[in-house]
């Protein structure tokens, strides 16, 4: 890739935020259905807007968290009604969020105790799209693909400890294949995207994308997510700017709880999709 081909990718996609669009969409879903579907397409309004301020993208963002959470544990009927009423730009988005969802879903099973894990403040939105357009210049693995393996792995490097594989770092790296593939420090952002990169295309990338995921993670369902997830950001790059604020949620004996920014220091709390936020 030229220099210019990677400067055209930081110009589109790193925007700057701020100063347009300040509405906050609600930290809980609303119980009527018409109002949902006009929540959710302000809030495709404002991840789609460069100008939108940054508590309004962020808000915008874990409302389609919810909203998905919430749709994907509907009937496919109910599902359906629900796109149906929206904008095209909202339908696309939430048709996209929710496939990848029921695939993830396939791989997610309840856990009796609470994770070892830190969970801290993700790089910016703007620092983690140069890593990912650096990558994709010196390796040729498109951002959106390893944008889609982070987002995934450890919602952009929130998700700080190890997996129960043994995994570590934001891109989840296995020890040995660190060993062979990583330079520098496993839990640098920037190491890491390198890191995964490079052994992307020591699978295949970017010639076959799909084989090369499996490679990353052996499930089926991992590689359809990921492919989900990259197609919807390839069609629209403002998507990364809203996922960028998904926040992690954990299955814990059988219910969700949010892990926010400082646990384990800063309690869980449950995931609340309807009425009033817990208040602390």
């Amino acid at each position: 890739m030229t220099a210019g081909v990677f400067a055209a990718i930081l110009a589109a996609l790193a925007s700057a935020i701020g100063g347009g669009a300040t509405a906050v969409l609600p930290s809980t879903l609303p119980a009527e259905r018409t109002q949902l579907q006009g929540d959710l397409d302000l809030a495709q309004k404002i991840i789609d807007d460069p100008a939108s301020a940054t508590g309004a993208v962020a808000s915008a963002g874990r409302f389609e968290q919810l909203a998905t959470w919430a749709l994907a544990r509907e009937r496919p009927a109910a599902q359906r009604a629900a796109l149906d009423g929206l904008a095209a730009p909202a339908a696309s988005a939430m048709g996209t969020n929710l496939e990848a969802a029921a695939a993830l879903a396939r791989l997610v099973t309840p856990h009796k105790a609470l994770p070892h894990w830190r969970i801290g403040q993700p790089p910016a939105p703007g620092t983690l799209l140069r890593y990912f357009a650096a990558a994709q210049a010196r390796f040729g693995v498109p951002w959106e693909d390893l944008a889609a393996i982070e987002f995934v792995e450890t919602r952009f490097g929130r998700v700080r400890g190890l997996s129960t594989a043994g995994a570590e770092g934001p891109m989840q790296f296995l020890p040995a294949t660190w060993a062979r593939y990583g330079r520098g420090d496993v839990n640098s952002p920037l190491d890491a995207v390198f890191g995964a990169a490079r052994y992307l295309v020591a699978k295949g990338a970017p010639r076959d994308m799909r084989d090369a995921l499996y490679h990353y993670n052996p499930s089926s369902d991992y590689v359809h997510a990921i492919i989900d997830y990259a197609a919807r950001m390839r069609a629209n790059p403002r998507d990364y700017y809203g996922y960028h604020w998904w926040q992690v949620i954990y299955a814990w004996r059988g219910r969700p709880l949010i892990l926010p920014v400082g646990y384990p220091r800063t309690r869980p709390f449950p995931l609340m999709l309807y009425g009033a936020p817990p208040s602390g």
